[in-house]
């Protein structure tokens, strides 16, 4: 899904989309002095150049032209640059390069975390014909195949060309819904070559049952996971010669930025799965869940053959993440605020940013994750 609800992607509210666009009105102009090494207003931006471009995305469908465009605020605010659009088969545009203005004024300041460059990019667009080949992609999420659309290979190769010709450390990623799984593949992608890119990853879509939306204790649902990892372990090793995998050190090196709210199916999961995965490698049995978090329930009933992949992105689940640093946002979702709301990262209120919990998920040297309490 997109960055609003389905009714106003639909069109159904067309006053509520305009000014979901507008800067002034929806964006966080509170902000008027950036402080890098604040995170709140690192993701404060990393969200407003995402949300960006869905506004590039709706002055295209809504033909707003010239003044009537809505989109540069979103970055021009923050002194970005935007240096090219990412444009799809179908004309849409799902990403976009920004360069940071003010960049050389802390070239001497290695301290400070301060993007050169952010490339950003949109979840689901249900509009005009865009709607067709992101539910496509959505599709490809579920089935864990985004690493196999074109989309993708296109995104991936942009910031392998990036790379390529300015510091990597100075190169950020940034997407909402369908935009965060994207985040996710490039991250996973560029990590293989070490490079680990500054990643903002909001709302991730996740294929799993999203326990938190479910009734039952805590102690129910546990078991449910308990049983689940070890029934797709056990089939696994059954049906196929598959090894007991370790956790990559380069992929937990590469430590993105999380942001997830319970109240929200798609991306609800993560927490489950940090949950669950730091409660396995207390009781001794991380390799039970690594095993099991690799195989889903659909590809061990559909068999052990799958598509290869056509490119060198990465093929593994997008969840799988030894490393993390995650943000809840725990207020309960509103007419104004959406659990699965880009908006709700740039919260202009302190008392409600106040329900926001930190979670910090570091593998210990023999396979142990650091602890993680999620009330």
């Amino acid at each position: 899904m997109g960055r609003g609800s389905l009714g106003k992607l639909m069109g159904g509210e067309e006053k509520a989309s305009k000014d979901t666009d507008t800067f002034n009105i929806f964006g966080p102009f509170h902000l008027t002095s950036i402080d890098w090494n604040n995170q709140y207003h690192r993701t404060s931006v990393a969200s407003s150049l995402v949300n960006g471009v869905y506004t590039l995305e709706g002055d295209r469908l809504e033909e707003r032209e010239g003044s009537e465009a809505l989109a540069k605020p979103w970055w021009e605010f923050f002194h970005f640059t935007l240096l090219e659009t990412l444009i799809d088969d179908d004309s849409s545009i799902y990403g976009a390069i920004f360069e940071y203005e003010l960049y050389h004024l802390y070239q001497n300041t290695p301290h400070v975390k301060v993007p050169r460059y952010v490339i950003a990019f949109r979840g689901t667009v249900l509009k005009g014909k865009t709607w067709k080949f992101d539910l496509k992609l959505d599709l490809k999420c579920i089935f864990n195949t985004l690493h196999q659309g074109g989309r993708s290979m296109y995104a991936i190769n942009v910031i392998r060309r990036m790379v390529d010709k300015h510091n990597h450390s100075a190169i950020w990623l940034a997407g909402h819904s369908l935009g965060a799984a994207l985040v996710l593949l490039a991250g996973k992608t560029m990590k293989i070559s070490g490079f680990l890119l500054e990643s903002y990853i909001f709302n991730p879509p996740i294929s799993s049952i999203p326990l938190e939306q479910l009734p039952g204790g805590d102690i129910i649902k546990g078991l449910f996971q308990i049983t689940k990892s070890v029934v797709k372990a056990t089939v696994a090793m059954a049906l196929t010669d598959l090894q007991v995998p370790k956790d990559d050190p380069k992929t937990a090196s590469w430590i993105p930025y999380l942001y997830v709210n319970p109240a929200d199916p798609i991306c609800a999961g993560y927490i489950d799965y940090f949950r669950h995965k730091t409660f396995m490698s207390e009781i001794g049995a991380s390799h039970i869940e690594r095993i099991g978090a690799r195989k889903s329930v659909r590809s061990l009933l559909v068999g052990r053959r799958g598509k290869l992949s056509p490119s060198d992105l990465s093929s593994e689940p997008l969840h799988l993440l030894p490393s993390a640093d995650m943000t809840v946002n725990k207020n309960k979702p509103t007419k104004s605020t959406t659990a699965h709301g880009l908006h709700q990262w740039w919260e202009r209120d302190s008392t409600l940013r106040e329900n926001w919990e930190s979670c910090c998920i570091r593998p210990y040297h023999e396979g142990k994750l650091e602890q993680l309490t999620i009330q």
